[in-house]
């Protein structure tokens, strides 16, 4: 119990100070996990990180799960994540209560806050594109994931998409993969076993309840989709969440004020989901969208760990993994034209300080939370 206790601290501390983004999360972690408690060393690390960024789901969040795991078992992943997911998630509930109450959808901070989005989806489209659509072959991938989704507007579009993308790369790359070093960390293969059975078997049966149903079981499908079927990281998630939820249970600025608000608090983007849960359905909606949103990677985090060693050297996956990533730039690239920049950017000035926040946070290198300040101060002055 008293490690237990000392997982929950140590998360939750780090849940209310890693503010930044997936990248600088790994980087909270290291100085703590690493350097600081010396609960995993270096090596294992870096493979878990590996292991995390190569699946789907929250890469950071999944590697304090990891780190959970290795410290206290299955109830030590599950208390890291509540640890690290607690202070970013009554945030944003908290945000989704102001919001519900007192109708803040036309105030003039909203409007700043979806000229925040525009910056942000731009700075992380720039940044992804750089690193996974470089080159003639990446690009194309990119460009037809791009042409796909904004062509065909239906939510299962973008889960054929990275299908086809990862099938074409099969055929069409010949780079080696690096497949030094291996992860030591043990799980009962039952149990890793009774993990990928079940992510399987609710990833595919979600889609056609989101599809078939309503109130919470639909909720809860199109959560565990999203997190199930979301490669790149937190932004990644916004475009799957978008063509599920708006116009149907949410208006446009509802969707993109919360968005921006995620990038306020500390801890996993991810949460985004609490906000979106409790605006739909109350605080019991919140809370059952985070749980929904986080489980597929957990289960995933279990199920894996004991065949990562051999996924990692397996060049067919190599190659695949690599028009995934080239095709969730495109995604990511078509949810920043629409509905971010369609609905935000309606003058003038709109454009030119979503350009200002965008050069603020790109080249002056400003937190995601001044950002997120400074846009809302922006938009109370100028557009009361």
């Amino acid at each position: 119990m008293h490690r237990l206790i000392e997982i929950f601290l140590v998360s939750f501390k780090l849940g209310l100070t890693s503010f930044g983004g997936p990248v600088a999360h790994l980087g909270y972690f290291y100085e703590e996990y690493v350097k600081r408690k010396k609960w995993i060393d270096e090596k294992a690390y870096a493979d878990l990180v590996a292991l995390c960024q190569f699946l789907p789901g929250p890469a950071s969040s999944q590697v304090g799960m990891g780190i959970g795991l290795i410290r206290g078992g299955v109830a030590g992943a599950i208390i890291s994540f509540i640890g690290f997911t607690l202070p970013s998630s009554i945030a944003l509930i908290l945000f989704a209560l102001l919001a519900t109450r007192f109708d803040v959808a036309e105030a003039g901070f909203i409007h700043g806050l979806k000229l925040v989005a525009v910056a942000i989806v731009a700075d992380a489209v720039l940044g992804m594109g750089m690193k996974l659509a470089t080159g003639a072959k990446r690009l194309t991938l990119m460009l037809l994931a791009l042409a796909a989704v904004l062509l065909i507007a239906h939510p299962l579009a973008q889960v054929g998409v990275l299908l086809l993308a990862g099938l074409i790369a099969f055929f069409w790359f010949k780079e080696e993969t690096k497949t030094d070093g291996s992860l030591s960390i043990r799980v009962p293969r039952r149990l890793s076993v009774t993990a990928l059975v079940l992510f399987f078997v609710l990833l595919a049966v979600t889609p056609f309840l989101a599809q078939a149903t309503t109130g919470t079981i639909q909720l809860t499908s199109i959560m565990y989709s999203a997190g199930a079927l979301v490669f790149g990281g937190g932004h990644v998630v916004l475009p799957f969440l978008e063509q599920s939820l708006v116009p149907g249970l949410m208006n446009t600025d509802t969707f993109l004020a919360g968005y921006a608000a995620a990038q306020a608090v500390p801890g996993p983007l991810f949460t985004f989901a609490t906000y979106l849960g409790t605006i739909i359905s109350g605080i019991s909606g919140g809370i059952l969208a985070t749980l929904a949103i986080f489980l597929p990677g957990f289960l995933l985090v279990i199920g894996v760990l004991p065949y990562w060693d051999r996924i990692r050297k397996n060049q067919s996956v190599g190659r695949m993994l690599i028009g995934v990533n080239a095709a969730v730039v495109g995604i990511l690239l078509a949810a920043l034209y629409d509905p971010i920049f369609t609905s935000s950017i309606k003058s003038g000035l709109d454009f030119l300080m979503a350009f200002g926040l965008f050069c603020l946070l790109r080249f002056y290198k400003q937190s995601p939370l001044r950002i997120v300040l400074i846009g809302a101060v922006l938009g109370f002055l100028f557009f009361q």
